[in-house]
């Protein structure tokens, strides 16, 4: 009896580093904000219960464009960082000369610091000195230079390809691994058979690798809808809004008008969409599971 006692105090106290982080850093900061978003707390003024009055100042302004707006934008990386890495891990899978170096070269965009990439990026869609009006204007593409970064939807795709530049080498590697994974004896005893390349990918490689993609979607999902640096640095939400996300409007809100309960209101609704993600992902990741013991 007292060697289980002692075993079990034991077991608390290694769990006892990861309990104070959960509470101190996850816990605290939560209970705190969602608090926050039923008063009208400021800068300014003395801090009062407001009830459910900022989240329907969310429904009644512009902040239901800027959650489509959100959302568009999501679809749109997520999708093509899926896209161009499957593809790429595909490439970077097959038996060719040089395939190691390809392997390496995929890394810079995740390797170099994340503000000095996007930094870059902006310099390239500069329309006096960028590389992309230059090249454009140089093969006639345009009569004069283009200002990516000062219209609404040049600006909008401007941030979207950033962000697929810095989250490929992420996504093009776990899909490689994942591809990497499948039991190579699968295609020996197809390719045995006289199956051909492209169904052999039809009917192993791709439905292996679903969850794998299930994950990976879902992770880069959860990434991209809560990023922040790519937007405010190239274009701080501009022009006229048209690449405000979430993020960007709850931080505008809160930091840059003062307003906390607001904010907080914007940032609990973040923190709800962000939660069902993750069901999601947990409840297909379970489906998965399942299929896999039957």
């Amino acid at each position: 009896m007292g060697v289980q006692r002692s075993t079990v105090i034991f077991a608390w106290l290694l769990l006892l580093p990861a309990v104070l982080y959960v509470v101190v850093i996850v816990a605290y900061p939560l209970v705190d904000t969602v608090i926050l978003s039923f008063t009208d707390a400021s800068l300014k003024k003395v801090t009062n219960w407001v009830g459910f009055e900022n989240y329907a100042k969310i429904f009644n302004d512009t902040f239901g464009s800027v959650i489509v707006r959100t959302f568009i934008w999501t679809f749109f990386s997520v999708s093509i960082k899926m896209i161009i890495g499957t593809c790429g891990a595909m490439l970077l899978n097959a038996a060719v000369p040089g395939r190691a170096l390809f392997r390496v070269l995929t890394m810079p965009p995740w390797v170099v610091p994340m503000a000095i990439g996007i930094f870059m990026w902006g310099w390239m869609y500069n329309g006096q000195f960028g590389m992309i009006s230059g090249l454009l204007q140089r093969f006639g593409l345009v009569d004069s230079p283009v200002a990516f970064l000062a219209y609404g939807s040049t600006a909008f795709w401007a941030t979207i390809i950033t962000d697929v530049w810095i989250g490929v080498p992420m996504v093009t590697l776990y899909m490689l691994a994942a591809m990497q994974a499948i039991p190579q004896d699968l295609h020996e005893a197809a390719w045995t058979d006289g199956a051909g390349r492209f169904y052999r990918l039809r009917r192993i490689t791709l439905p292996l690798m679903v969850p794998s993609m299930v994950t990976m979607s879902m992770l880069s999902l959860i990434s991209t809808f809560n990023s922040f640096d790519i937007i405010w640095i190239l274009t701080r939400g501009g022009p006229n809004g048209e690449t405000t996300t979430m993020i960007i409007d709850t931080y505008r809100t809160a930091i840059g008008s003062y307003k906390y309960g607001e904010g907080s209101a914007r940032a609990v609704l973040i923190c709800i969409f962000l939660s069902l993600f993750c069901l999601a992902y947990f409840r297909l990741t379970s489906r998965f599971s399942a299929g896999a013991k039957r």
